[in-house]
């Protein structure tokens, strides 16, 4: 499956690599791209493992904000 999620509060490569990273940890995520420009996040991922909640909270976790 796939979802784009809109991340507030990315402003540079770092904030991308630490959304990055924070998804591509999760069970289940096999890709993510990261746009700082747009906000958009795009996840590829296995439904049975991961929900679009649990990347969320991966990503509030961080610090940044998922508008819904």
């Amino acid at each position: 499956m796939q979802t784009t999620l809109d991340v507030v509060g990315m402003t540079s490569g770092h904030c991308e690599s630490v959304v990055k990273d924070a998804l591509g940890e999760l069970n289940g995520v096999t890709s993510v791209e990261v746009n700082i420009g747009t906000g958009k996040v795009d996840v590829t991922y296995d439904d049975v493992q991961v929900t679009v909640a649990d990347m969320r909270e991966a990503v509030e976790d961080q610090g940044y904000d998922v508008v819904v």
